[in-house]
């Protein structure tokens, strides 16, 4: 295979493919198109039986609306943060403890651990996507949990060929869990991760993933 022009993050977040995906814009708290079906369980149920001042961190997060939803529902003391490259369209109402910040992902670090961090379909449309798991694996509580979809055939070898197997016994090794069927990868508390890749960077014409909607292949090398 021929390895296509590879983009920094920097420019990949000027393409097309990432600065203006719709993957995650509206998506809801609860019913069809919502966070309760693509990660199998409700957040704000688990939230309140962890803590009486629960904490969410929300990566790719769209517009913030499940992170809005869960406020209605979560005791007033409750921390929710939603990161995103676009953000909402327009300033939403401020709520009390829900803080969206328009960013991008890799230059963002966690001021404090968190209960609960999502990554709903985002690392689609991240670059470096095992550096970024790898950051919020520390990012947890003790009984904190992680759970991001992750695309294993869009992670490759400098040759074009798939690294996925590779990367995926490299993350269960770490710890993490990969369900195949739903494309989640879990980790329960945190950890330091150290994983023997080092990134290259990222084509934006992949074309679609299982998803079927465009998204990114990330390039990795295998550090001896």
């Amino acid at each position: 295979m021929t390895t296509p022009p590879l983009l920094s993050d920097e420019e990949l977040e000027r393409s097309a493919v990432v600065a203006n995906n719709t993957m995650n814009r509206e998506r809801g708290l609860t019913g069809v198109n919502s966070y309760a079906r693509e990660l199998g369980f409700d957040p704000v149920t688990h939230l309140s039986a962890q803590s009486a001042s629960p904490s969410w961190l929300d990566l790719c997060s769209g517009e913030g609306r499940a992170l809005r939803e869960a406020a209605t529902r979560l005791p007033a003391s409750a921390v929710l943060t939603g990161i995103d490259l676009v953000g909402p369209p327009s300033p939403p109402p401020a709520m009390p403890g829900v803080d969206l910040i328009t960013t991008s992902v890799g230059d963002w670090a966690a001021p404090r651990a968190y209960d609960l961090i999502t990554c709903v379909h985002g690392l689609h449309y991240v670059g470096d996507r095992l550096g970024l798991l790898t950051r919020a694996a520390s990012w947890l509580t003790p009984e904190g949990l992680l759970f991001a979809h992750l695309d294993p055939v869009s992670i490759r070898w400098p040759d074009g060929t798939s690294a996925g197997r590779t990367v995926l016994a490299a993350l269960r090794a770490a710890g993490f869990t990969y369900s195949s069927r739903q494309h989640l990868l879990t980790l329960r508390g945190p950890r330091s991760v150290h994983l023997p890749f080092r990134y290259l960077g990222a084509d934006p014409d992949a074309g679609p993933n299982y998803t079927g909607q465009p998204a990114i292949a990330s390039f990795y090398q295998r550090l001896l």
